[in-house]
């Protein structure tokens, strides 16, 4: 099948490759030079205008939009919508609030464009080491149909495909999850801290108990995994600073259940605590910024907030 990927970063560049490999014809652009040259390095097609892009898929289209949401995503759609036809379809892959995609299917539908609103998980190293990841689909059936059998080859396994529900629920749903995964790193960032001051920190070794949990544990799991492999490549914790990088799309959901009186005590002091990160130093920071690190590719910042990610300005 015929695709488009427009926005080549982390998890853009990534899931192009992975349909490319499993044989689908990929077009990708990017504001980015250096991003296009990337991306025309590694055999993809990557014109140089949004305008090649689109002549160069046949109708009906398939587009995915991989930009940081808000204006970013307005922008794009209102240089992409002109140039298509009707019953072509744009995916919007990012992280986008539900009530902005339910506005802009609406709007889209008007010229007849298909939109799908696709929350993206796994992790930014599980799509670019070709592992897949798993898509939270909101829009029309008839839509979802179209572009299912791309997400299936982009995705880790056939149960990582799901049609939640009609327009806006896809992105909906994937903020639920990610609230869900900020109790879980506090979680876990708690249990980093605990170690790291008890009367045994000398004699533990972080990473191999963290590996041990892994494997038929309570709590095993992808994060306990990452968590491992972060200790294991950052064995000390001084150099790190406690700042937490924070995208903000859980304060949507907090805010949300606030005006509803929906008790979501977790999530929200997950959320609340990014906040004091940013000023204490304690381990459960600095585990947490490891983990978003591992999974979603977000900078680890030094003590002297120097950007300390491995591969940092290669």
């Amino acid at each position: 099948m015929e695709l488009g990927i427009i926005g080549l970063g982390r998890m853009g560049l990534g899931l192009a490759l992975r349909a490319a490999q499993r044989g689908h014809e990929v077009v990708a652009w990017d504001v980015s030079d250096h991003a296009r040259r990337r991306a025309h390095d590694q055999g993809l097609g990557a014109p140089a205008t949004v305008d090649d892009l689109v002549e160069a898929l046949r109708p009906p289209r398939a587009i995915f939009l991989y930009v940081p949401h808000g204006d970013p995503v307005d922008l794009t759609l209102q240089r992409l919508v002109p140039l298509l036809d009707p019953g072509d379809v744009v995916v919007d892959g990012g992280n986008s609030h539900w009530h902005d995609s339910a506005r802009r299917h609406q709007e889209l539908e008007r010229s007849q464009i298909r939109f799908l609103d696709v929350g993206t998980s796994g992790g930014t190293s599980d799509a670019l080491g070709w592992q897949g990841a798993a898509f939270m689909v909101g829009g029309d059936p008839d839509a979802f149909e179209f572009v299912a059998p791309v997400l299936r080859d982009l995705a880790v396994d056939d149960g990582a495909v799901h049609h939640v529900g009609p327009a806006s629920t896809g992105h909906f749903a994937k903020l639920v999850h990610n609230a869900i995964e900020f109790g879980m790193l506090q979680a876990i960032g708690e249990g980093v801290e605990l170690l790291a001051r008890s009367p045994h920190a000398d004699d533990i070794d972080l990473a191999a108990l963290f590996e041990h949990w892994s494997h038929g544990t309570v709590i095993r799991g992808w994060l306990i995994e990452l968590m491992a492999n972060a200790l294991r490549a950052q064995p000390g914790l001084e150099q790190l600073s406690t700042h937490v990088e924070d995208t903000g799309e859980v304060k949507w959901i907090v805010d949300w259940a606030s005006d509803r009186d929906i008790p979501i005590p977790v999530t929200a002091l997950a959320q609340q605590m990014l906040m004091v990160y940013r000023d204490h130093g304690s381990p459960a920071a600095k585990a947490v910024a490891l983990l978003r690190n591992q999974f979603g590719g977000h900078p680890l910042h030094g003590t002297d907030d120097v950007d300390v990610t491995p591969g940092a300005g290669s």
